[in-house]
């Protein structure tokens, strides 16, 4: 990065830290910061809006959406996080390409399981085999993103659940016999009392979602994690900066960024708690709080 930099092997103290720090591999780590980021803001929501269906549908009064609720946040909740995230980009990896075979190659004679292989057509691939390596690494992310939602959106489910039946039924009735219609009264009481409740619960899901989070490494996605354990591996004289075993100070920088991230987190969640609770009677209180 600095002109500097040209020959390593005459560099010393800061200059070589300089250097070091600004390689190639260095910016990708850096920048793997960000895409730890970009996860939480795209699953945060996307899971917050599955666990909304998911605890409206558990509460219809349509029994095969009730029971679909009841399944999806059951049967999630039930399985363990690492298997969950292994299977969900794998199955749909292969689903998303199975359709892609049956119609750009119709005229394919061989079964598409060999020996416990997946073989599809080469134009059926996703991505292309001749596509450039950011659509192999935008695929694979985007793969874990659905992964982490269905996972998280499964708990979400099941604290708005229980956020929902905590709001007094008696407020429901009231808003009834004022003659508000079911809608209604789900969408201007029972939906603005619940989050008061849910919060608490969704703020240690989020926690969850945030220390799972190194589990991109395990989808393939270079990750912090990834590159944590590949810069502070021990660096031979082979490489341009030669050095020993590191990876307890890398992963001690992965350490103090997590402890940031859920610090701030923690504040940006007690400041939503004030938020709703104005207006409202807080749990464990039976006076409202000021507005």
């Amino acid at each position: 990065m600095f002109s500097f930099c040209s020959d390593p092997d005459t560099l010393e103290g800061a200059a070589w830290w300089a250097c070091y720090l600004t390689t190639r591999k260095h910016l990708l780590f850096y920048s793997s910061f960000g895409t730890v980021l970009l996860l939480l803001v795209i699953t945060a929501p996307a899971a917050l809006t599955l666990g909304f269906g998911g605890a409206v549908a558990s509460r219809s009064r349509f029994l095969p959406l009730a029971w679909l609720g009841k399944i999806y946040t059951s049967m999630v909740r039930g399985i363990p996080d690492v298997l969950f995230f292994l299977f969900v980009p794998l199955a749909l990896d292969q689903g998303l390409e199975w359709i892609r075979h049956h119609l750009l190659c119709p005229e394919w004679a061989e079964p598409i399981r060999q020996d416990g292989n997946f073989v599809v057509c080469r134009e059926a691939k996703l991505p292309l085999s001749s596509a450039p390596e950011w659509m192999h690494e935008i695929y694979g992310f985007l793969l874990a993103v659905v992964a982490f939602a269905l996972v998280f959106g499964a708990f979400a489910a099941n604290v708005l659940a229980g956020a929902m039946r905590a709001v007094p039924h008696g407020q429901l009735e009231t808003a009834a016999a004022y003659g508000m219609s079911r809608a209604q009264v789900f969408w201007r009481i029972l939906v603005p009392q619940m989050w008061v409740y849910a919060l608490p619960g969704l703020s240690n899901l989020w926690q969850i979602l945030v220390k799972a989070t190194p589990l991109l490494f395990l989808l393939g996605v270079e990750d912090i994690v990834y590159w944590a354990r590949e810069l502070g591996g021990t660096k031979t004289s082979v490489y341009d900066y030669p050095h020993g075993d590191w990876r307890l100070y890398y992963f001690l920088v992965l350490l103090v960024f997590y402890l940031v991230l859920t610090k701030f987190s923690e504040m940006g969640f007690d400041r939503l708690t004030r938020r709703f609770s104005r207006g409202q009677k807080t749990i464990g209180s039976s006076s409202p709080t000021p507005a």
